[in-house]
């Protein structure tokens, strides 16, 4: 392999929104020829990152750290990720405080929401929920300027600070204002996951649609493809539209969860469904915006 044609693998693969298992394994391959041509931390990072979205987090573990000894500062996060759950098999707090740290310190907000819920769970650090409190209070205004532009980046973390700030509210009694920031961030957080589908996102999406048809009344008449969160909770039929033409999804009791039939496939559950459900190979959260019509038919 030559190094211009690993570099168009990496490329290619970084548009390809749904790559087979072979092109997996090629990017792989030409990956790891790169990194031991070039030594570039920000393809240790990429590999690292696409290792972590596979959970194959071992893997993740060693393009990470990898791509830390050359000080490359956008890891210190994901690094801080890694341990803060644990995602290798074994939780350390005192060394995901020490990288989120480290990148705070560079400006990364992400890593200084991750500090300020360390001090809300009393993680290595002390309990105090009126730090936890005043930080993430601190990053939404802080965040405000980001809010403005019509293009937002996505990797700005607002849903993530607004559904911390919209539990902090409803703790203190403001259910308008809760209902406000969850709705704000649920808007960002649909065009982040049409742009990269992580389950991270997915989750975060999820947690949204729970907690905000936990004190606001859920329309059966008005509802959007993310709402479909809350109703497949339970059982239902649903219907709606894409490009001129009826589908119908189905909800059904299995166990303490709804197993869920679209498109002549079942899924496992809600998750599933949002993380791999398609359309003519399209996957629905890459096309929301472009679906309408949604009915509750039973």
């Amino acid at each position: 392999m030559r190094l211009d044609e690993a570099k168009k693998i990496r490329d290619e693969f970084m548009n390809n929104a749904n790559p087979s298992e072979d092109q997996v394994f090629l990017f792989t391959e030409a990956m790891e020829y790169l990194i031991e041509e070039e030594k570039n931390p920000e393809d240790m990072a990429f590999l690292g990152g696409v290792y972590y979205e596979m959970k194959n987090f071992d893997l993740a573990l060693k393009y990470y750290e990898m791509a830390a000894s050359f000080n490359y500062v956008p890891i210190y996060e994901c690094l801080g990720y890694i341990w803060y759950y644990g995602r290798t098999g074994k939780v350390d707090y005192k060394k995901a405080y020490k990288y989120f740290n480290l990148a705070s310190k560079h400006g990364d907000f992400v890593a200084k929401y991750k500090i300020a819920d360390m001090y809300k769970n009393g993680y290595y650090v002390k309990k105090d929920q009126e730090k936890y409190e005043k930080i993430i209070e601190e990053l939404y205004y802080e965040l405000e300027e980001y809010k403005d532009s019509e293009y937002i980046n996505p990797e700005i973390p607002i849903p993530e600070i607004n559904t911390r700030l919209a539990k902090i509210k409803e703790e203190h009694g403001d259910i308008d204002q809760a209902i406000d920031l969850y709705l704000e961030g649920k808007l960002v957080l649909e065009k982040r996951i049409k742009a990269n589908s992580f389950f991270g996102n997915l989750n975060i999406m999820m947690d949204i649609i729970d907690s905000l048809y936990n004190i606001k009344d859920f329309d059966n008449d008005d509802f959007d493809f993310y709402d479909l969160y809350y109703l497949l909770k339970e059982e239902h039929i649903i219907r709606f539209w894409y490009d001129k033409k009826e589908y119908v999804l189905e909800s059904v009791k299995d166990g303490e969860e709804c197993a869920v039939k679209f498109n002549n496939k079942w899924f496992y559950n809600r998750e599933d469904f949002f993380g791999n459900a398609v359309i003519c190979n399209k996957k629905l959260i890459n096309i929301y915006d472009n679906l309408y019509g949604f009915e509750v038919i039973k």
